[in-house]
């Protein structure tokens, strides 16, 4: 690393003020302080609420979602053989093969498109770029369909970099998660391709139920859909837990996503206290709507232990929901955070099962209640405070 290093230290006059290239300083000092530790600490605009550095903190949530990557490119090129019936004839180096033909594209796009914007931003307005990108870029693929055409991943990045984040000031300044931002313009935007039966597997699927989510099948025939003969189906339920099932390309394996909690956890980036608090409210939200059941919406009936494991619960609780920038950063406000989002999964997923996935939204919604949520704890906190240590000396209000 010392020659490249070197190689850096040459160049980089003429990224200085003055210098032939100094317009491009803030794409040059993105690459330097990615590649190195940077010579400089940060002194205003602060947005992680932590004594660590940002880049070691993009990096770790990164390498923590690098299983739910692999994985969903085994399971897209899985998903594919299986539907179209070829499933015992193909090798796994076919498989993985395939699924790598489907994923890495929409991975670079997203990159591509998105680091682009961002140094184009950080050019014009002549600031230092942030490795927020790092983590959002690789979270926008994997919660897209395998099919997904390019030029709708490229369009919504762009508009998740900039009315997501860019016009609220950058990294550490956006009110929403940015890869949300940019799946619910997907959502919204382009349904017909994000929503539906055979949108989740790359093949051209006859069956028109074969390609549908397990939470679109919960959505019309309730346990139905999960059970044989009134009991729950224990091999079916591994597969959902482990991933092998159709769904957004990163987010169909909870096992993959319970790995990545426990990186995030161990190295304190992600907080236990907000994926807790997920759980708590998905658990508390559904044993009610069990206890009051519906004659006519079968959702009601799903226990908890099926809601963690299909759609996008374990992957939104442990990488999107932990968001240290739109999530709530006092430590009470964490749980109030996590079991809010909880229980809005849960309401949208029963109440409203037309759209049978909810955690995008339960998110979002969240994230807008975060900054209210920590204002309460910290006044409240000062109110405690202020009782404890007694009224102020009258000496010391002359």
């Amino acid at each position: 690393m010392k020659p490249l290093r070197n190689l850096l230290e040459k160049v980089e006059p003429n990224f200085r003020e003055g210098g032939k290239l100094h317009k491009l300083w803030p794409v040059y000092d993105g690459f330097a302080t990615f590649l190195f530790v940077p010579g400089h600490t940060t002194h205003k605009g602060v947005h992680i609420r932590d004594g660590i550095d940002l880049k070691r903190t993009m990096i770790m949530v990164v390498l923590a979602m690098i299983p739910a990557l692999l994985f969903g490119i085994y399971n897209v090129g899985y998903q594919h053989f299986q539907a179209i019936g070829q499933l015992a004839s193909v090798s796994t180096g076919e498989i993985i093969g395939y699924g790598m033909l489907k994923v890495l594209p929409l991975v670079v796009v997203s990159y591509a498109v998105g680091l682009g914007v961002e140094f184009a931003f950080c050019v014009i307005k002549k600031h230092q770029i942030n490795e927020g990108f790092l983590v959002s870029g690789m979270l926008i693929p994997l919660t897209c369909p395998p099919d997904m055409p390019l030029w709708m991943v490229a369009i919504a990045t762009v508009f998740a970099v900039v009315i997501g984040k860019e016009v609220f000031g950058g990294t550490g300044m956006n009110v929403l998660n940015v890869a949300l931002t940019a799946r619910a313009f997907l959502f919204f935007a382009y349904p017909a391709y994000i929503s539906g039966d055979k949108v989740w597997i790359a093949a051209n699927v006859t069956d028109g139920t074969s390609g549908a989510t397990w939470l679109a099948r919960m959505a019309e025939k309730g346990l139905d859909a999960v059970t044989v003969n009134g009991q729950c189906n224990t091999g079916l339920w591994l597969d959902s837990f482990f991933g092998f099932i159709p769904g957004s390309m990163g987010e169909t394996s909870a096992f993959a996503a319970l790995i990545g909690a426990i990186v995030l956890i161990v190295t304190q980036i992600g907080s236990w206290r907000t994926m807790a608090g997920v759980l708590f409210g998905t658990i508390f939200t559904t044993v009610v709507l069990n206890l009051v059941g519906s004659d006519t919406n079968p959702m009601f009936a799903v226990p908890f232990y099926w809601h963690i494991v299909v759609g996008g619960w374990a992957f939104g609780t442990v990488f999107m929901a932990t968001d240290p920038v739109t999530s709530a950063f006092t430590e009470a406000g964490k749980w109030f955070y996590g079991f809010g989002i909880g229980v809005m999964v849960i309401l949208i997923r029963v109440v409203n099962p037309a759209y049978p996935e909810g955690m995008m939204l339960a998110i979002l919604f969240m994230n807008m209640f975060a900054p209210f949520i920590d204002y309460f704890f910290v006044q409240a906190n000062i109110k405690r405070r202020l009782s404890g240590y007694g009224r102020v000396p009258a000496q010391a209000k002359k």
